[in-house]
């Protein structure tokens, strides 16, 4: 019989101790999402370079190797006040800590130091690929008329897949989104100014990098550089000049709420983010927008951003 791909069963709990398997069930730890992929064996051939008599190919060995994951999870919060989120854990291991303030708050914001793992388990129609240890990085991406999303990128420790029955899930932890339009995202600010956005996306950059040495081998998140992409329509250069802005190296802060009801507002802040170059205009619907470019700075440290759940 062949393995249907439809047929996937998605987990995640965070990993209490780096590479020890915190063994996620379906009823607990059950993540919801969409386009998934998977490279279960990347690495390389060692090639062993023989020296023979003859011609022909030369045997290799595997090493090097790790798993990667990739998918989308809807940005939707858990629909109560001071409850974390379902997909808290993902985004805990992309260097991001989760402070939850009871009946009030769930904020994330980076850290710069003990970085969290997780052990993520793909079950596709009876085989399971276990990816333990894994960090990875995230992207907030909002369109208009669309579903916002989490966008993830996970590398782990590889080990081989195995003959596992599918998890059951249950994913009642994940609600269902609302689009991102006039009404459901009331507020788009950058500098203090409301702008008409089309897209928008924040990049957590995160540098995750392969240590595989003697008596060690880990994945770690080495550096972050933070990067804002968000296309507007461009009003009157004497209301706010955007060229003007990164001329002058000047910082501002950026603003943007999806979701409008206790438990489900999703708030992201940005409170010092440089202004870059535009190097060149838009046209779309024979509208002029402008392709802004920001770049999200520390002040104290760890406050370049925060997603706040109400």
């Amino acid at each position: 019989m062949p393995q249907y791909w439809n047929k996937k069963v998605l987990l995640a709990k965070i990993e209490a101790t780096y590479g020890t398997d915190p063994v996620p069930t379906g009823g607990a730890n059950a993540i919801l999402a969409t386009d998934i992929k998977l490279s279960p064996m990347e690495g390389q051939d060692l090639s062993r370079m023989l020296d023979t008599a003859w011609l022909g190919a030369q045997r290799t060995i595997p090493a090097d190797l790790y798993q990667k994951i990739s998918f989308k999870v809807e940005l939707a919060p858990a629909g109560a006040l001071g409850v974390a989120p379902a997909w808290g854990p993902l985004l805990r291991a992309c260097a991001v800590a989760q402070t939850i303030s009871a009946l009030v708050s769930v904020t994330f914001n980076p850290v710069s130091a003990a970085h969290e793992s997780v052990a993520i388990y793909l079950h596709n129609d009876g085989s399971r690929f276990r990816m333990l240890g894994a960090r990875g990085n995230a992207r907030f991406t909002v369109g208009p008329q669309g579903i916002p999303y989490i966008d993830f990128e996970f590398m782990g420790l590889w080990e081989a897949a195995s003959a596992v029955a599918d998890a059951t899930p249950t994913l009642t932890g994940f609600l269902a989104p609302v689009i991102a339009s006039k009404t459901n995202t009331p507020v788009f600010t950058v500098g203090g100014q409301a702008l008409v956005m089309r897209q928008f996306m924040m990049d957590l950059g995160n540098e995750v990098e392969r240590r595989f040495l003697i008596n060690s081998e880990s994945v770690i998140i080495v550096d972050k550089a933070e990067t804002v992409e968000t296309t507007v329509e461009a009003i009157a250069l004497g209301t706010w000049n955007p060229f003007a802005l990164a001329a002058a190296q000047t910082t501002v802060a950026i603003a943007l709420q999806h979701g409008t009801t206790a438990g489900n507002r999703a708030t992201l802040n940005v409170p010092t983010a440089q202004v870059m170059r535009t190097p060149n205009l838009e046209n779309n619907q024979k509208i002029t927008e402008w392709p802004l470019r920001l770049t999200p700075i520390p002040t104290a440290g760890n406050d370049q951003w925060t997603l706040v759940l109400t």
